[in-house]
């Protein structure tokens, strides 16, 4: 067994508030750092822990008082002996020392006087697995060369938010877990990319550019497109359009902040809806003003709010992949694409905007969550595994306006993020202002991996539903700008803070060096299934 160093010992605390530790005089505290991950070793237990609090204690007050002179030879007799450095820690799991239990919650905390240490590789192996199968490294931690691993099996059973403050990495992060859940093939994935950074080529904060997921992943990675979107030199293999009669009132709701629209817009598009349809887009565009007014008449509506729908909607005919009549059989070969395990990236091309990006992503995951609903219900009807859906992950950046208090539980996205894994359809939410997400799927989130925040709101959000969250806010706020993140939920045994893994030409040969590997097993299980069939 790897030695652990030793950094102080036990001298208070409870289950609830927390562990104080006091520094060994050895023992630097400026080498301790908010979110170390550390071990105190008890009669019975191992107690695995975070570092949460440093702070500077004195046996007399006096010391403080009159400090003696700024010097070296006065500083060192001091220290340890009568001023200290003492740390408060989080206690996360803890291990029997007899071998008769694996990892275990906290239940329970360490005797007085127990030995502090420093964590070894094989205590972050014990607790976070090594990188194979469905365990993806993450990252490593702050002052180690050890990966800390993430299941990817217990990351896709429910929804997950990545989030952090504009220029902290999350889209760095974002591409990482899609790589890993690409590598393990444990769900398909469907990215709605706004911005045109996961499918092919971009740019990374500084000036070198980086390889999307077509690059890395060749035909296991589809890319769509919007029609008349495309403005890169890159192929695409469909062009999506949505028709007049796609686009259902719950879409033009989920606008109302885009459009602007009035309070009564909603009951107004019902009106429409039960008097035409799914034509209801296309003959409120089609009104003139005398049949509005008749309109508003006949069914006893607002002629006002007639009038402010059709103008404010009207924007929605003017994006080039809105058309009367669109074939809905390039969406099928998306969805058949999903099915059959590839995955998925609707790049938007030029049309970067809100307006464009809500309305596609609402009309699309409507329609793809009612296919996955069939699919599990034909499944619990057969019980055959060929009819078990297969597990879908969708990637939303800008969460927080398709899940605002206001529209998340009258869109899809709401369904989907309540519902969990229900119908093995799950979120990876991407966003920079947490706190505007509703509480409620804040809550239903199984993996938060969060990068830094400022803001208190945002901090507060990220630990909605979060035991223990008081004593976890201090390492968030004490996040570097880039490429650190609290990795804390359902994929993890306990929170930790991770130096985020790059994404630069070692990540690049990993990813060959697996999908080589994996090829290798399926044509070597194609080989021994043709020599002996069943």
């Amino acid at each position: 067994m790897q030695q652990r160093q030793r950094l102080g010992v036990v001298t208070g605390g409870s289950l609830q508030e927390g562990l104080t530790v006091r520094l060994d005089a050895g023992t630097s505290v400026e080498d301790m750092r908010v979110g170390k991950f550390v071990v105190v070793q008890g009669q019975r237990f191992t107690f695995f822990s975070m570092v949460t609090d440093v702070r500077l204690g004195a046996t007399t007050p006096k010391v403080t008082l009159d400090p003696p002179p700024a010097d070296e030879f006065f500083t060192s007799v001091l220290t340890g002996t009568t001023t200290y450095g003492e740390l408060k820690l989080d206690l996360r799991l803890m291990l029997p020392l007899d071998g008769s239990a694996d990892l275990l919650p906290v239940r329970t905390v360490p005797h007085h006087f127990a030995p502090l240490y420093e964590a070894n590789e094989a205590d972050f192996t014990q607790v976070f697995g090594r990188e194979e199968g469905s365990h993806f490294m993450i990252g490593t931690p702050l002052d180690m060369a050890v990966p800390v691993c993430i299941d990817l099996n217990r990351l896709v059973e429910r929804s997950n938010g990545v989030f952090g403050k504009s220029g902290t990495g999350k889209s760095f992060l974002t591409r990482l877990l899609l790589c890993g859940v690409i590598l393990s093939d444990v769900a398909s994935n469907l990215i709605f990319d706004m911005h045109n950074e996961y499918g092919w080529t971009a740019r990374s904060e500084g000036s070198s550019f980086v390889k999307g997921l077509r690059q890395l992943f060749g035909s296991k990675v589809v890319v769509y497109t919007l029609a008349g979107g495309t403005e890169r030199h890159y192929p695409s293999d469909g062009e999506i359009a949505i028709g007049y009669d796609h686009i259902e009132p719950e879409d033009v709701l989920l606008l109302s902040e885009e459009l602007n629209l009035n309070p009564t817009a909603a009951e107004t598009a019902e009106l429409l809806v039960d008097a035409y349809g799914q034509q209801w887009l296309a003959k409120l565009w089609d009104m003139n003003q005398d049949t509005l007014k008749a309109f508003a008449e006949e069914k006893n509506a607002s002629l006002a709010s007639l009038n402010a729908l059709k103008r404010k909607t009207l924007q929605l005919k003017r994006l080039g992949f809105v058309k009367p009549h669109a074939d809905l059989a390039t969406v099928d070969l998306l969805i058949n694409a999903l099915m059959s395990g590839r995955h998925v990236v609707l790049s938007f091309g030029r049309y970067d905007d809100p307006l464009a990006y809500m309305l596609v992503a609402n009309v699309l995951t409507r329609r793809i969550h009612q296919r996955w609903r069939e699919q599990t219900e034909r499944y619990l009807q057969t019980k055959n595994e060929s009819d078990r859906p297969r597990p879908l992950m969708i990637t939303i950046e800008e969460a927080h306006k398709f899940l605002n208090p206001r529209l998340a539980r009258q869109t899809i996205f709401g369904t989907i993020a309540r519902e969990m894994r229900k119908y093995s359809v799950t979120l990876l939410v991407v966003d920079q202002r947490p706190s505007s997400i509703d509480s409620e799927v804040l809550s239903q989130l199984g993996t938060r991996i969060t990068a830094l925040l400022s803001d208190e709101q945002d901090i507060d959000a990220v630990f909605t539903g979060v035991g223990g969250s008081n004593r976890l806010r201090a390492v968030l706020a004490n996040l570097d700008t880039r490429q650190q993140a609290l990795v804390l939920g359902h994929a993890v045994p306990m929170p930790v803070v991770v130096q985020t893994r790059s994404y630069d030409e070692e990540f690049y040969r990993f990813v060959e060096q697996r999908t080589r590997r994996a090829a290798t097993l399926v044509q070597a299980q194609q080989e021994v299934d043709e020599l002996f069939p069943d």
